[in-house]
C-alpha cells in the first residue's frame, strides 16, 4: 500500500474500525463463551441492559497497561480489562464501569484503576450516579503497589463522592481482597446468586491459618452476604434480574444531592381510603402480624422496592411513593422478634436513614416495637453504640420525617424510631397506639409489686393492674394531650394524611450548626 493510500481518511477510518472492533471483542470467542457457560454475561452486555437502548457512550477504549514484569510486555489486554462511559438510564445520565473478566481476569491494573478514576471524576462534576459492574480476578499482582494505589484512588474518591451522588456497586463475579472495599465504601450492593463473590480472604487462605472449610459460596455468597453479614442490599438470581433491579432503584434516587427524588404521576388519589387497614393490627397485643399488609396500601399502587429484605429482618426499609413523591420507609416488623429492635436492625435502618438524609428522600416510619432486644449476647455486641446510631441518624436528618404509630411505642425504643424528640415534623397514631415507659405488664409488675405481693388473689390482682395500666398510660390520647402525637387518625385514612403532611412539608428548611462533621457511633 502506498503512502498516499496510509494517509487517507478512508485509511484511517478502517484502522478506526479495526481497533475497535478488537477492543469490543475483550478477551475473544473463546473466553467469552466461557463466560457464557459460568453463568455471567460479558461486560458490555451488562452495559446494554443497564442503559437505555443504544445512549451508552463508551469512553477510553484505547488505555493500555504500562506494566513489562512478568511478561506483561507482551499480553495485550483490550481496554484494559474494564469498560468505562456514561449512558441514559430511563432518560438520565448516569456513568458506569463494567470490569471484563474475559480479559486477564478483569484484574485491576494502573491503567485500568485509571479508566475507572477518571469515570468516577467525571460523573462527580456532572453530578451523576455512578454504577460499578465488578466482576475481577482483583489486584494484578504483576504491576504490585501500582495496583494497590489504584485500590486506594478508587476508595478515596467513593468516599469524596458519598452523600453527593449516589454509588451503587453490583457484585457480578468474585471480588477479593482490598476490591471489597469499594463497594462497602458504595451506597447499595447487589450480588447474583451461584455467581458473584465477597471475601478478604479466601478459602484456602482461611484453612490455612485457621484450619476452617468452607465453600467459595458459603463464605462470600449472595445469600451469605445478604442473610448473615448485610453487606449486600440486594440478592438477584441472575444478571439480567439484577440489572433490571439495578434501573429500578434508580428511578427512586436523585441524581445528586441538590435535587430532589423524580416525582412520578401515579394515578393513584392521595385520597384514596383503605379499610381494611383497620383490621390489620390484632387487638391482642401479643399476636404477630406483617407489616408490610400496612405498607403496600400506603404506597402508590402498592409499589414497594425493600432493601435489605433478607436481612434484620425485624426492621423493614425501602422506597415508595405516596402522590407521586419518592419516600423513605423505615418499619418495624412485628412477625419477626416482635418488632424489637436489635444491632442489626438498628445499623440497618441507620444507614437507610442516613442516605435518605443525604438525598432528600422524605421518611415515613412506622412504629409498632416493644423495646430493644435484651440478652448478653446484645450487651455483649454493643447494642448501646449501636443503638444509638439510630437515634443519631434520625437526630441528624433534616428531611420531612414523619412518624405513624401503629401499636407498641415502649421506652427507647419508641424515642429510636422518630419521636417528636428527634425532631419528627408530624406524629400520627392510630387508635390501638400504645405509648408508654414499657408495657403495661412489666409496669404493673414494678408500680404494683406490693399490692400484688399482698393480694389474695395475686394472679386475678396482676391482671387489674395491666389493664388499669393499659388504660390510663398504654394508649395514644395522653401522648397526644402533651403534643408528642399531633394526631389520632383512622387507619383506612392515613394514606391521606401522609400525602398531605408531605405536601406541606415539601418545601421544609432547616439548619444546624456549622461543624466540619459530626462522630457517629460506629
Amino acid at each position: 500500500m502506498n503512502e498516499q493510500a496510509e494517509t487517507s481518511m478512508e485509511y484511517k477510518l478502517a484502522e478506526l474500525d479495526s481497533r475497535l472492533e478488537k477492543v469490543r471483542g475483550g478477551g475473544g470467542p473463546e473466553r467469552v463463551e466461557k463466560q457464557h457457560r459460568a453463568g455471567k454475561l460479558t461486560a458490555r452486555e451488562r452495559l446494554d441492559l443497564l442503559f437505555d437502548p443504544g445512549s451508552f457512550t463508551e469512553i477510553d477504549p484505547f488505555v493500555r497497561h504500562r506494566c513489562t514484569e512478568f511478561g506483561m510486555a507482551e499480553v495485550e489486554a483490550p481496554g484494559e480489562g474494564v469498560v468505562t462511559g456514561y449512558g441514559r438510564v430511563d432518560g438520565r445520565i448516569v456513568y458506569a464501569f463494567s470490569q471484563d473478566f474475559t480479559v486477564i481476569g478483569g484484574s485491576l491494573g494502573e491503567m485500568h484503576a485509571r479508566k475507572i478514576t477518571k469515570a468516577m471524576d467525571m460523573a462527580l462534576r456532572a453530578g451523576a450516579p455512578f454504577v460499578g459492574l465488578n466482576d475481577s480476578g482483583g489486584a494484578r499482582i504483576q504491576e504490585g503497589v501500582d495496583a494497590l494505589n489504584g485500590y486506594g484512588e478508587i476508595f478515596f474518591r467513593n468516599t469524596i463522592s458519598s452523600g453527593v451522588i449516589p454509588q451503587i456497586s453490583v457484585i457480578m463475579g468474585p471480588c477479593a481482597g482490598g476490591a471489597v472495599y469499594s463497594p462497602a465504601l458504595t451506597d447499595f450492593v447487589f450480588m447474583v446468586q451461584g455467581t458473584s463473590q465477597m471475601f478478604i480472604t479466601g478459602p484456602q487462605v482461611i484453612k490455612a491459618v485457621t484450619g476452617e472449610e468452607v465453600s467459595m459460596e458459603e463464605l462470600g455468597g449472595a445469600a451469605t452476604h445478604s442473610t448473615v453479614s448485610g453487606v449486600a442490599h440486594f440478592f438477584a438470581e441472575d444478571d439480567r434480574q439484577c440489572l433490571q433491579m439495578v434501573r429500578r432503584l434508580l428511578s427512586f434516587l436523585p441524581s445528586n444531592n441538590m435535587e430532589d427524588p423524580p416525582f412520578l404521576p401515579t394515578g393513584d388519589p392521595v385520597e384514596r381510603e383503605d379499610p381494611a387497614l383497620r383490621g390489620v393490627v390484632p387487638t391482642d397485643p401479643n399476636r404477630p402480624y406483617d407489616v408490610h399488609e400496612v405498607i403496600l396500601p400506603l404506597l402508590d399502587g402498592g409499589d414497594f422496592l425493600e432493601v435489605h429484605a433478607r436481612y434484620a429482618a425485624n426492621m423493614v426499609v425501602g422506597f415508595g411513593r405516596i402522590g407521586g413523591r419518592v419516600v423513605g420507609v423505615v418499619a418495624n416488623q412485628p412477625r419477626v422478634l416482635a418488632g424489637c429492635l436489635d444491632i442489626n436492625a438498628s445499623d440497618k435502618a441507620a444507614r437507610f436513614v442516613r442516605f435518605c438524609d443525604a438525598f432528600n428522600v422524605p421518611l415515613l416510619t412506622l412504629v409498632d416495637t416493644p423495646g430493644y432486644l435484651p440478652g448478653t449476647a446484645q450487651e455483649y455486641g454493643g447494642i448501646i453504640r449501636h443503638g444509638a446510631k439510630l437515634l443519631y441518624a434520625y437526630s441528624e436528618a433534616t428531611v420531612p420525617k414523619i412518624t405513624v404509630i401503629l401499636r407498641k411505642a415502649y421506652g427507647g425504643a419508641y424515642l429510636a424510631m422518630c419521636a417528636r424528640a428527634l425532631g419528627c415534623d408530624q406524629a400520627l397514631a392510630w387508635p390501638t397506639a400504645e405509648i408508654a415507659v414499657m408495657g403495661p405488664e412489666g409496669a404493673a409488675n414494678i408500680i404494683f409489686r406490693d399490692d400484688i405481693a399482698r393480694a389474695e388473689d395475686p394472679a386475678r390482682l396482676r391482671q387489674e393492674k395491666i389493664r388499669e395500666y393499659r388504660e390510663r398510660f398504654a394508649n395514644p390520647y395522653v401522648a397526644a394531650a402533651r403534643g408528642y402525637v399531633d394526631a389520632v387518625v383512622d387507619p383506612a385514612r392515613t394514606r391521606e394524611h401522609v400525602a398531605r403532611a408531605l405536601e406541606a412539608l415539601a418545601q421544609k428548611r432547616e439548619a444546624r450548626p456549622a461543624k466540619k462533621h459530626g462522630n457517629i457511633p460506629v
